[in-house]
């Protein structure tokens, strides 16, 4: 009797054993065998839900679970809520958030040949800057992130950013002068706006409306969508239509988190990534334009710079690209020049 229980209690348990060698094995080989595990995924960004930005990202949750068939979970953090970019790139490197898309102006300390992106007066539509961005110029940057314990799967777009202002519109390049500007802690920014006579003022995104209502700025530079959704209408009379800088989003991923994923894992990741990127890129001029509309109803008075007028600020901040083109190297800036010819002529 006891021999007969002895070995059904083997065979009940060698079943048992095999299917939980089983599981283990499809839990901790996900990355060499493939197959799609239970992952939660943070993903966080500084701007509000409402923006393009947050709709792409939104698009993106609903990609990636659709795809891994709800193995893989998105949580979207908006608002900074996670932190300003800077923090939310430097969790991603300490592998405490898996994803975030700053804009590539924040990078420039780490990897400095993304401050090309920074250059005043370079693209006058998108499709130049797509035929860069999403050219070999844009890949070979990409391709720097990984030393820096971050993956990149391509560019989303913040746009062309403009001047609000509280004290006179923005017509011409004297125009400029003694106005207090608040920007990016970005060396370029702070030297172009410098050579135009404004006075410029660093910080963090999160505190710019204060810093407008409170006057201890006079304006701020930002892409069309981003001045409405943060609504800076409030606070901002004058809205110069400048143009100045094209600025992208890149969409960081965690390289602790990547090296986990199987294959096929980084490819739902990398797939609606793009495809995301590609819906908040059409959303982003749409809503683009339906955000001037908006913010002129809501009473900011808007004007345009003339097409000379922007050269002769190309002009003014000439020196200053000619300085980080050679520290950012210049034969990367000539091949990103080229690019731009080339769609120009198109």
């Amino acid at each position: 009797m006891k021999n007969w229980v002895k070995k059904l209690a083997i065979g009940v348990a060698l079943p048992g054993m095999l299917i939980l060698g089983g599981c283990g094995a499809t839990k901790t080989g996900g990355s060499e065998k493939g197959g799609i595990q239970e992952r939660t995924i943070k993903a966080g960004i500084g701007l509000n839900e409402d923006h393009p930005e947050g709709q792409g990202l939104k698009k993106f949750k609903e990609l990636v679970e659709k795809k891994s068939g709800g193995k893989m979970k998105v949580q979207n953090f908006y608002s900074a809520t996670l932190g300003d970019d800077q923090k939310m790139t430097e969790a991603l490197q300490g592998g405490l958030q898996e994803v975030t898309i700053p804009s590539t102006s924040p990078l420039v300390g780490m990897i400095k040949e993304y401050g090309i992106f920074d250059f005043p007066f370079v693209f006058n539509t998108e499709e130049e800057a797509y035929s860069v961005l999403d050219g070999k110029v844009g890949k070979e940057l990409l391709k720097k992130l990984p030393e820096h314990k971050l993956i990149g799967l391509g560019y989303w777009e913040n746009g062309f950013r403009n001047l609000t202002n509280s004290k006179h519109p923005v017509k011409t390049a004297e125009d400029f002068k003694g106005l207090k500007i608040r920007t990016m802690q970005n060396e370029v920014h702070l030297d172009a706006f410098k050579k135009l006579g404004a006075n410029p003022s660093p910080m963090a995104f999160s505190e710019v409306f204060t810093a407008l209502e409170g006057k201890t700025v006079d304006g701020q530079e930002n892409p069309l969508a981003t001045i409405k959704s943060s609504k800076y209408n409030e606070v901002q009379p004058y809205l110069s239509m400048t143009k100045h800088v094209y600025t992208p989003f890149v969409f960081l991923v965690s390289k602790q988190f990547w090296d986990k994923l199987s294959k096929e894992e980084q490819k739902i990741m990398r797939d609606s990534a793009q495809e995301a990127g590609k819906y908040q890129r059409d959303l982003n001029r749409k809503e683009n334009e339906k955000a001037l509309e908006d913010l002129k109803k809501a009473g900011m008075k808007v004007n345009e710079v003339s097409d000379a007028e922007k050269e002769k600020m190309k002009e003014i901040v000439k020196p200053v690209t000619d300085k980080y083109a050679k520290k950012f190297g210049q034969d990367l800036v000539d091949e990103m020049m080229s690019e731009v010819e080339k769609a120009r002529k198109k």
